[in-house]
């Protein structure tokens, strides 16, 4: 057991270190190599785990699916208002300003890249933002939009990615914040 535990261990830690450098380098710009280097660990113990780098960045969706699912759960037990649930995923743009500026959304970035080189793989991709465009609506349908709901559901994810491609492009935090602020009023008038 105590094997096996440390081998999904091992496993969680490449999973990890892909994750970020595929956010921070891009999927194509990253070989095994760097992931090995950067988790520190023997490339031959590396392909025990993965075959290919299809394969990673496969665990790597899961992952960051299964994150934006936690996320998103939690929200919705701890947050009564569907009003400020939407907020706060506004304030995803505030949260990680500093990464935004410096690479974009993970989301995003990774959905753009694949879309041009890999586009069976950028279809896994696209998940994340169907799993977040599914919350949305469900939200503003709470709130009592209906049919309307998921318009302003593709549109506040739409805004969310355009704000965040901008704001790194120009590396203009008083953009984003100004942008992010303008949202929440949004919310607030809907």
């Amino acid at each position: 057991m105590a094997l096996k535990r440390k081998g999904q261990e091992f496993r969680q830690h490449i999973v990890e270190t892909a994750n970020r450098l595929f956010y921070r380098h891009g999927f194509n710009q990253t070989s095994f190599s760097d992931i090995a280097e950067a988790a520190n660990i023997p490339r031959g113990n590396f392909y025990y785990y993965f075959k290919s780098k299809h394969e990673i960045l496969e665990a790597v969706v899961e992952y960051r699916l299964a994150g934006i699912r936690a996320m998103l759960a939690e929200w919705d037990a701890t947050i009564p208002e569907p009003r400020d649930r939407l907020k706060r995923y506004v304030r995803i743009l505030l949260n990680e300003e500093q990464d935004i500026l410096r690479y974009g959304c993970p989301m995003g970035s990774l959905s753009v890249e694949l879309s041009k080189t890999q586009l069976v793989l950028q279809s896994r991709a696209r998940e994340m933002f169907e799993v977040f465009f599914d919350w949305l609506k469900a939200q503003f349908l709470a709130l009592g939009c209906g049919r309307a709901a998921r318009d302003h559901a593709r549109h506040l994810l739409a805004v969310s990615q355009g704000v965040s491609l901008l704001a790194n492009a120009f590396e203009d935090s008083a953009f984003l914040r100004r942008e992010a602020n303008q949202l929440m009023r949004w919310i607030d008038d809907v």
